[in-house]
């Protein structure tokens, strides 16, 4: 079915009416959900409306419509792509066999695993993003902030089915779990760790989404060739809606450099106290937030060799990026992979069994594709006529996790003492005084049409509409 179903309780195109037991139980959940989001969701946002778009169908022609809604009555639902009783698995040890539609019971708690991991990334991006709402550049910006809250809580609400319809009694404590851990909290965190760091001002947040929710894409691609099928088609619809997230990222630092470079221009200078004096976001200060969020992010990949990422890919549960495009024999079982150890003072290639590796392998497919978004980046400043170009730090710059966790490696890949590390840290990533510069511009603009000092207006408007649209309706 590609409808989805507005008339229930739970919006959804997985006929929830039909098994009473799994509708009443997630109807249960409901209201925990509503109660986590008025405790933790966007601050000050319960009596907006807000230009959103909802989704109406998985049909990719179509699949969504806009218009102002109230964020505490967003339509959440469970939404899967349509399924082929025909598919069958395209990698590892089960290749060629047909689909499962259940859980087998061997992999039962390796599966409830990566969804409760990937569940518990949903939430947490909201509770990061709480705050951001008071500091808005402008309405436009602020829309979506909130269009990017309510998808998460919408991917938590694809998840927490997942658990509910497969996992019985313990698919259900997990999903109480996921509103039970806090972003941040000492006590109860969030499972990864770039998920519990701050997200206080809005460069941060262009990069978490630009960089960090780019990691969703690529945990989510590998998730969509799932043996479980279940999986599969549910992480192929928030596919669609993860585009969004990262357009938000790219397009926000994009339109962060375009004003700085406007203002170099106009003063022309590249002087950094002159630039901060004018209130713009001077551009070292804008790689070090890049080297910052790109080193936490490609953390989230996990270690450089890993038994549970071979277990994964040889019983079908997680794939690599694109596999059915790969030309080889989806099995891997005699291929090997390069991957980078900190060795001797200096940093070393050794090749491993690509099983072993396949978290490398996602994390690189990952890095080609932020190196391309940079690249864009790029392009705004040598169109500006600035000669100033943003660089993706080296791999092994910045870890925490892995063979290369706490060496001391520089962003152009130099191994240096600890002492000069320590020493130079400031130059590499965002200081207290960097942060505390950024936080005080982040004065709230949201009257139609205006914008911030520091950010550019956007090439265009959400949805084709104008920029000085009232895209938040605040009563």
């Amino acid at each position: 079915m590609s409808g989805i179903n507005y008339s229930e309780k739970i919006p959804n195109n997985v006929n929830l009416s039909e098994d009473r037991t799994l509708q009443r139980a997630l109807e249960q959940w409901q209201p925990n959900f509503v109660s986590w989001w008025d405790d933790i969701g966007p601050e000050g946002s319960t009596d907006s409306e807000v230009y959103l778009r909802t989704a109406v169908s998985v049909d990719p022609q179509g699949w969504a419509q806009f218009g102002h809604v109230k964020m505490r009555d967003y339509r959440w639902g469970i939404f899967l792509n349509p399924g082929s009783d025909d598919r069958t698995i395209a990698f590892g040890d089960h290749k060629g066999e047909k689909a499962w539609t259940d859980v087998p019971g061997e992999y039962r708690a390796n599966l409830r695993r990566i969804i409760v991991t990937q569940g518990d990334t949903e939430p947490a991006s909201v509770e990061q993003q709480r705050h951001l709402g008071l500091t808005a550049p402008s309405m436009y910006d602020l829309r979506n902030l909130y269009q990017i809250n309510v998808e998460e809580g919408r991917h938590l609400w694809a998840m927490v089915y997942l658990l509910h319809k497969h996992f019985g009694r313990d698919g259900r404590e997990e999903a109480d779990a996921l509103l039970e851990r806090r972003s941040g909290d000492e006590d109860n965190p969030r499972i990864l760790g770039a998920f519990n760091e701050a997200t206080p001002d809005w460069l941060s947040f262009f990069m978490f989404t630009y960089f960090t929710d780019r990691d969703g894409k690529f945990q989510l691609a590998a998730l969509s060739e799932s043996a479980f099928d279940p999986l599969a088609r549910t992480t192929k619809f928030m596919l669609t809606e993860e585009a969004h997230h990262m357009f938000v990222g790219e397009s926000g630092v994009a339109r962060t450099i375009q004003r700085t470079a406007q203002v170099m221009n106009e003063l022309k200078t590249d002087d950094v106290n002159k630039l901060r004096a004018a209130g713009v976001i001077d551009l070292p200060t804008i790689q070090r937030y890049l080297n910052f969020h790109f080193s936490v992010t490609i953390d989230l990949f996990g270690a450089d060799e890993s038994s549970n990422a071979a277990t994964f890919y040889s019983t079908g549960l997680k794939s690599r990026y694109e596999e059915g495009k790969r030309d080889d024999d989806h099995i891997l079982k005699d291929k090997t992979y390069p991957v980078l150890v900190a060795k001797d003072g200096g940093i070393e290639t050794k090749e491993v069994p690509m099983l072993n590796a396949l978290n490398e392998v996602l994390r690189d497919d990952y890095i080609k594709d932020s190196v391309a978004g940079v690249e864009r980046w790029n392009k705004v400043l040598t169109k500006a006529g600035i000669p100033f170009q943003l660089r993706v730090p080296h791999k092994a710059f910045n870890r925490n996790i892995g063979a290369l966790a706490g060496a001391n490696v520089t962003p152009e890949g130099q191994v240096v003492s600890e002492t000069e590390w320590k020493a130079r840290a400031g130059e590499w990533l965002p200081s207290t005084e960097d942060r505390a510069f950024v936080a005080s511009l982040m004065g709230r603009v949201v009257e139609p049409g205006k914008f911030a000092n520091w950010i550019a207006p956007p090439a265009m408007g959400v949805n084709r509409m104008p920029i000085e649209f009232d895209y938040v309706r605040f009563n």
